[in-house]
């Protein structure tokens, strides 16, 4: 089979394959109660420079990147020859490269504000479809929100846990959307699964937060999570906010227009963070002055495939 057929057979697969793309701080009203791959090689490098001297470095970082076509599907089947990673423009050598179905733990952050409406039957019909296409081995939990924020099911690997919650809540109160994503960000940090993951049910009004966006910027800055955000309309006021939290942490912010579209859209979102790439890089900059390090992916795949779009964190913190 040549390269290229096998690389279109693997973008077709599953359905259409994969996307159309611990407690709060006492800043809360109501407080509630890095991604390493499961295999990866030795921590430690050793170089030699010209004159002999050692050096050694011991932080591997890992950058999880989603491929999609130009209908949105997820592109699998690409190898580690076909991504290029720089590290402040400076071109790096991958030393960790996997695709494997690996399991996540996922934070629902779940809007149940007066503005929200008839979308949250709509949420419940959404996270229906998600869960169908999760990984058995998944682990979630939940927060609901207006402008109080509650866990209301910690940790479980049962999907109707979550779905005993979410199908009695009734919407009403205004909307602390920084502070429920910002709890559920500290609470991903307690999962078990290396790959964590929150999954955000808005329609992006924010209104009554302690938080404020830089502040949670800044901590999503320091933590490997990957935020996908679902909301009512492309064209609402909130749709800025969502794209806001979400786009930067290498996740992305949906629209699903209809009930229908919106099933195929969690379907492949499922089996898209099933499949995602992992690349992992030794830094070969040690003595940069700033501690934020800017990335840039690039991949080399076949023409045949189109334009393809990259989604990825776009930094990361260099501790000295």
């Amino acid at each position: 089979m040549s390269r290229t057929f096998g690389y279109i057979i693997a973008t077709i697969i599953a359905v259409g394959s994969i996307h159309p793309t611990a407690t709060l701080q006492a800043k809360l009203r109501d407080p509630s109660t890095a991604l390493t791959p499961r295999q990866e090689p030795d921590s430690k490098q050793t170089q030699k420079t010209p004159q002999d001297k050692l050096v050694i470095n011991t932080k591997l970082v890992n950058l999880t990147v989603s491929v999609n076509d130009k209908l949105g599907r997820f592109v699998a089947g690409l190898s580690k020859e076909d991504f290029e990673i720089f590290d402040d423009n400076i071109k790096q050598d991958i030393a960790f490269f996997s695709d494997d179905d690996a399991p996540i733990s996922l934070g629902i952050v779940y809007d149940v504000s007066g503005s929200m409406g008839n979308f949250s039957s709509r949420a419940q019909s959404m996270l229906r479809s998600f869960f169908d296409n999760s990984h058995p081995e998944d682990e979630f939990y939940i927060y609901a929100f207006n402008n109080r924020v509650q866990l209301v099911q910690d940790f479980t690997s049962l999907p109707e846990a979550i779905m005993s919650h979410v199908t009695y809540i009734k919407s009403g109160g205004s909307t602390a959307l920084f502070d429920a994503t910002y709890a559920a960000v500290e609470k991903v940090r307690q999962g078990r699964r290396h790959k964590k993951v929150i999954l955000i049910f808005s329609d992006g009004e924010e209104n009554s937060s302690r938080y404020s966006g830089r502040e949670l910027q800044n901590l999503l800055r320091e933590t490997d999570v990957q935020i996908y955000a679902i909301g009512m309309s492309e064209f609402s006021s909130g749709a800025g906010t969502l794209k806001f939290i979400a786009e930067p942490t290498g996740g992305q912010a949906l629209f699903p227009f209809d009930y229908a579209s919106a099933e195929v859209v969690y379907t492949r979102l499922a089996l898209m963070l099933r499949r995602q790439y992992v690349i992992g890089f030794y830094p070969s900059n040690l003595t940069s002055g700033t501690a934020w390090h800017k990335l840039q992916v690039q991949i080399k795949a076949p023409k045949q495939l189109g334009r393809l779009k990259l989604s990825y964190k776009n930094g990361y913190w260099m501790t000295k």
